[in-house]
């Protein structure tokens, strides 16, 4: 019975939003950090990506894994509909830059066309209230290769450019989670031109 329990919590925790996540109106924590676009470095920074509109700043567990990458195959064939709302787009992950530097490039992933981001010590994730666990010993990714990092949990923030979150999306499938995101940016596009 004690081990039924603790599966049940750990799959709770696994698959539920955190409840003490940053919710709408709070203000999203600033971050400076490296990420990869088309299998390039650079460093990104929210506050610079804030003065060209809203961001959408999603949290992920793993690049090469299998919601990880539905859900950046999904936001990157849609990129250009976040584009059209005005809006930018980064996802970020435990994983070292090296992973992301793939990923970002990978043509069944990101595609070139998605920012990804490692938040390697989970600071950031922690700063957005996400829960961060270790990964089990002699888990693989899609390709067979090691996971050697932790997991930040799936849950998205749309920021606004005065660093409001807007929403908070958890507890969805990864292709829900890019749509209401999409759903989100157009619903502010549209108030910002009326």
């Amino acid at each position: 019975m004690k081990l039924k329990l603790a599966l049940l919590t750990t799959l709770l925790a696994i698959v539920l939003p955190s409840q003490a996540a940053l919710k709408a109106g709070d203000l999203a924590p600033d971050f400076k950090v490296e990420a990869a676009l088309a299998g390039k470095a650079y460093s990104y920074a929210l506050k610079d990506a804030l003065k060209a509109g809203p961001v959408v700043v999603y949290f992920y567990p793993s690049a090469y894994t299998g919601g990880c990458n539905i859900q950046a195959h999904t936001f990157a064939t849609q990129i250009d509909q976040f584009k059209a709302a005005g809006a930018t787009v980064v996802g970020l992950s435990l994983d070292s830059i090296g992973r992301l530097k793939e990923f970002s490039a990978d043509p069944d992933y990101c595609a070139g066309k998605l920012s990804v981001a490692s938040d390697a010590d989970g600071k950031i994730a922690r700063a957005y209230e996400l829960n961060v666990r270790e990964a089990a010993a002699g888990r693989k990714d899609s390709r067979g290769q090691d996971i050697d990092h932790g997991f930040a949990e799936r849950t998205t923030f749309v920021v606004t450019p005065d660093g409001r979150i807007a929403a908070t999306l958890g507890g969805l499938t990864p292709a829900e989670n890019v749509a209401q995101a999409l759903q989100t940016v157009q619903k502010l596009s549209s108030a910002s031109k009326r």
